[in-house]
């Protein structure tokens, strides 16, 4: 068992203390040996604000990297790590493992290490230990929705350079929504024109790309989601001809809530899909892409001549039936194009067989869904939206009406519970949290609301969440690392918006 002392989050597979203490200091090089170039990098680009260290590649260096075929056995991600008063061995199969190991390091180093600004007179020294960690779940991520508040790249990057020192590899950002659009598309320039202006503006492309070569330089995937065919009223303000009422004019949606205004399923709808899709593809080279799914309400196809046109074309029972029958569609696409689709499941059973699916009500949906046979990311509303209140505390910010997600609740989310028979738990890929931002206007805001709680689903999805005593202990030493960052610990740090009585 690792010692509590050392507060590492998430906590590793095996650890075993020794004695003595590896100290960096101005003579401290780093041998990188083929293949670990950009986890040698980004040792340098980490350690170097705070403390200054140029920390040289040299052949004879005492921080030796290497990727070491013998690893295998702990996967694409696992890695091994010896410090000795002498030197540091980091070991792996992999890249990714490499880039876990770096911010073992950083975190065994004192917590002003993670500062921006230069340390003084610290002796930046760590405990000579041996490791050998591995992760339980290969996906643990964050969604960030950026639709209904708009963060600048700089906070993406920030919070990218967040998830990776706590070995979370998935940041999933929600694009497109009823409330604003932020992905520019070449051949749609009124999606940014008029669904980027809400709450903060768009990205563009080389925003975008750089944040993908970005977030892999630090072990990190950027999954895009583009919703529907439902939550998609700022396209359709934009571009008013794919829905289903081509003479009606919209706005952007200025509430909370789901609107009732869909995507038509017309072949110009269709055609925008795949537009959008295949733009999707060039900018984010993440095997998963994500088309949400979710909240779809029938009304206006139940009504809409081209719909019901559709729904007798196909030979579907009825309007109902045209939300799978579009996603099928969509998830064909992307499967052609080498993708895998990625949606929100309601019920487990509700997406085409090709999906991955994010089960998001309830528990239960993943399980229905593993039955299935679906690759299953667990994403239970009641133990990973993070916009919940994290307490009832009177001086808690506005977040979504309704729960409470505090920080046990987090920690004892269980992906795949013991109850769950082996065959279905081996479906599941691993969890992660959400941060929709009805109510979250601003980047501290953000951060108060992921930070500790985002900490304890590291914990869950990397080691398992089995010992809640030990995470609190480890925590208490961790939050030094995140007030060196500048994480906000308490609501009087951060600019809370008025409550939205709507």
């Amino acid at each position: 068992m690792p010692p509590t002392g050392l507060g590492l989050v998430p906590k590793p597979l095996r650890l075993h203390l020794r004695r003595g203490r590896f100290t960096f200091d101005a003579t401290t090089a780093i041998r990188s040996t083929p293949g670990t170039g950009p986890a040698a990098l980004l040792l340098r680009t980490l350690l170097a604000p705070a403390t200054g260290l140029p920390l040289p590649l040299a052949d004879d260096g005492q921080v030796v990297l290497a990727l070491d075929p013998g690893l295998a056995g702990l996967g694409a991600q696992g890695y091994g790590l010896t410090v000795s008063e002498e030197a540091v061995l980091l070991r792996a199969a992999g890249p990714d493992g490499l880039l876990h190991g770096v911010q073992t390091l950083r975190q065994l180093l004192p917590a002003a290490a993670l500062s921006t600004a230069p340390a003084h007179d610290i002796p930046w020294s760590i405990p000579c230990l041996e490791t050998t960690d591995v992760p339980r779940f290969a996906w643990r991520g964050a969604m960030l929705d950026v639709a209904r508040h708009f963060q600048p790249v700089a906070f993406l990057r920030r919070f990218t350079d967040l998830l990776a020192l706590h070995k979370l590899n998935v940041l999933h950002l929600h694009l497109t929504d009823d409330q604003g659009w932020r992905m520019p598309v070449g051949a749609y320039p009124r999606l940014t024109e008029v669904g980027g202006v809400p709450h903060g503006g768009a990205y563009t492309r080389e925003e975008l790309t750089g944040l993908v070569a970005y977030a892999a330089d630090r072990g990190v995937t950027v999954v895009p989601e583009i919703e529907m065919p439902g939550h998609v009223r700022a396209a359709l303000a934009a571009y008013p001809h794919l829905g289903n009422f081509p003479d009606r004019r919209l706005d952007v949606w200025d509430r909370h809530g789901v609107c009732d205004t869909v995507l038509g399923v017309h072949d110009e709808a269709l055609d925008f899909c795949r537009a959008v899709l295949g733009e999707v593809m060039e900018i984010f080279p993440s095997p998963y892409i994500h088309v949400g799914g979710d909240e779809c309400p029938t009304d206006e196809w139940h009504s809409s001549p081209s719909a019901l046109r559709r729904v007798a074309e196909q030979g579907l029972a009825g309007p109902e039936e045209l939300r799978r029958w579009l996603m099928d569609r969509v998830g064909t696409y992307l499967t052609e194009h080498g993708r895998r689709p990625l949606g929100w499941t309601e019920s487990g059973d509700d997406l085409p067989k090709s999906f991955t699916v994010m089960a998001w009500r309830e528990a239960e949906h993943g399980l229905a869904a593993a039955r299935e046979g679906h690759p299953v990311i667990m994403t239970p509303h009641r133990s990973t939206y993070l916009d919940y209140p994290a307490s009832t505390h009177s001086d808690e910010p506005p977040g979504q009406p309704g729960f409470t997600v505090d920080l046990p609740t987090v920690h004892a989310t269980d992906p795949a519970p013991d109850h769950w028979d082996p065959a279905d738990a081996a479906h599941v890929l691993g969890t992660q949290a959400q941060l929709w931002t009805e109510y979250v206007p601003t980047a501290a805001h953000a951060e108060y609301l992921l930070f500790p709680r985002l900490c304890a689903l590291a914990d869950t999805a990397w080691s398992g969440g089995r010992d809640w005593d030990g995470f609190r202990a480890r925590l208490d030493h961790h939050k030094t690392r995140l007030d060196a960052l500048g994480v906000p610990s308490r609501p009087s740090t951060i600019h809370l918006p008025e409550r939205n009585t709507r």
